[in-house]
């Protein structure tokens, strides 16, 4: 059984301000159709005979990550959710011990969600490629053929052929200098290593216990105190705070001596800054690659990505990235755009939201938009998906004012129930137990304006939800 293992638990704080961390990169729609998640998954649907896949994802991402499955036209998934980050290592194996589960011979094709490939073909010849080498007890990886000397990425060097298509790693290699870069590149023998991986389940279990056997023990001990959730596989947290910090690449794949690599050229891109989803993107004669309402004069090799309602205008500028979001505008020279981590780190340091919310957060009912706030008001726009419901929750320090926009809100105020449709408003007194639910079948959207002490987002006392939330 070859089961995909989409890894989905990165943060993309290279690509703030778009990606933050409730809804990072892999979930974002950056470059062709559908998210990076979504496309991972629809390039495992390619494979012959492959089974639903496995995702490890964060617990804060659970819904959007169910969603998107759902929205992907995959409904057997199994979304394994991680309490805390602790890295390559551990999250694959959790995969691991829950693919054999399924089957104890599962190959595991372990996959990065927020990765581009252009040449989806190529992709799954290497994968066809790759799998008597895996069957055969190597731990496969896939090398991506360098174009140019990039010293953003790790490479791999090649040493004898293993069968038609794959060799034996003679090493891995941390990102290069510009000058070991182009040697790489010249000599012919380095790939960039991509991240990707083919092998048994059960023998890179072997490998763990053989390399980091504390690593392997702690998880054990986390999955098997594991339980069903809704739709998700929850690991214990407590157990799995203990596990050692590691990526696959330290913990196994340098010390093992059967490490394999497949060489693939598939127009692949990890989209790890600004300037790599520039390279991945199509750009105009003038070099530029622009997404929204954009005006250029004079500009050249620039990447411009504007928000619906906001114009971005350029007058004689080279080598920018351009970001802007309802809350935040990114300048940046494009060859620096691997340090927008920086800024990320600053806003971290002063306490503000900027690097974790975007100002339409995502819920799993739906969203809100924080559209104006000011001492002790705050106004949102929030949209009820068909169906859905908040919880029954009461707030200590503030009062609500519903103004329904379109669609019905079916209301609970205390001991009443009752609809409003559009145009039609109530309010909900401070203390009051509350929910609202849309029981009609198209969106729900309606204003709210809180008046109190505090507004935030954790004054909310809940007493019943159905997504399982405290």
């Amino acid at each position: 059984m070859l089961i995909p293992l989409i890894l989905s638990g990165g943060s993309g704080t290279r690509l703030w301000p778009i990606s933050r961390r409730n809804m990072p990169k892999q979930f974002l729609e950056l470059a062709g159709q559908g998210t990076l998640f979504q496309q991972t998954i629809a390039r495992t649907r390619q494979l012959p005979q492959v089974a639903a896949p496995i995702v490890v994802a964060s617990e804060d991402h659970r819904f959007l990550a169910a969603e998107q499955l759902l929205e992907a036209g995959i409904e057997d998934g199994t979304l394994v959710l991680e309490p805390v980050a602790r890295n390559t290592a551990p999250a694959i194996a959790l995969g691991a011990l829950e693919a054999i589960k399924r089957d104890p011979d599962a190959l595991l094709l372990v996959l990065p969600a927020d990765h581009m490939i252009g040449d989806t073909q190529a992709f799954a010849t290497a994968v066809e490629q790759a799998l008597p080498l895996a069957i055969d007890g190597w731990l496969a990886t896939f090398g991506i053929r360098p174009d140019r000397a990039e010293t953003g990425f790790g490479y791999i060097r090649r040493s004898e052929a293993l069968g038609a298509h794959g060799f034996r790693v003679e090493r891995f290699v941390e990102k290069p200098d510009l000058a070991t870069a182009q040697g790489y590149l010249a000599d012919g023998k380095h790939d960039w290593n991509s991240g990707m991986f083919l092998f048994k389940a059960a023998r890179y279990l072997e490998e763990l216990e053989q390399h980091a056997p504390a690593m392997l023990a702690t998880v054990r001990t986390a999955y098997a105190s594991a339980h069903a959730d809704l739709d998700f596989v929850r690991v214990d947290k407590e157990a799995f705070a203990k596990v050692p910090d590691d990526s696959i690449d330290y913990a196994v794949m340098e010390k093992t001596t059967r490490a394999a690599v497949i060489p693939v050229s598939c127009a692949w891109s990890d989209i790890g800054s600004w300037s790599a989803l520039w390279l991945a993107g199509e750009r105009d004669a003038e070099g530029n690659l622009r997404e929204g309402d954009t005006l250029v004069v004079d500009t050249h090799n620039s990447l411009l990505r504007s928000h619906e309602r906001h114009l971005i205008a350029t007058v004689g500028v080279d080598n920018l990235v351009v970001v802007t979001t309802p809350d935040a505008t990114l300048v940046a020279h494009r060859d620096a755009a691997q340090d927008v981590k920086k800024i990320v780190e600053q806003l971290k340091a002063a306490g503000r939201s900027e690097h974790s919310f975007h100002r339409v957060v995502h819920r799993p009912w739906g969203s809100y938009d924080s559209l104006e706030a000011g001492e002790r008001f705050q106004v949102k726009r929030i949209a009820v998906k068909p169906g859905a419901s908040l919880s029954l929750q009461k707030h200590h320090h503030r009062a609500e004012h519903w103004i329904v926009v379109s669609g019905t809100a079916e209301v609970t105020c205390d001991d009443k129930v009752f609809l409003l449709g559009e145009n039609q408003s109530t309010y909900i007194p401070l203390g009051s137990k509350h929910r609202l639910r849309n029981p009609g079948k198209v969106s729900l959207e309606l204003i709210e304006v809180q008046s109190g002490s505090y507004l935030g987002e954790d004054d909310i006392v809940r007493f019943d939800d159905v997504y399982g939330r405290a």
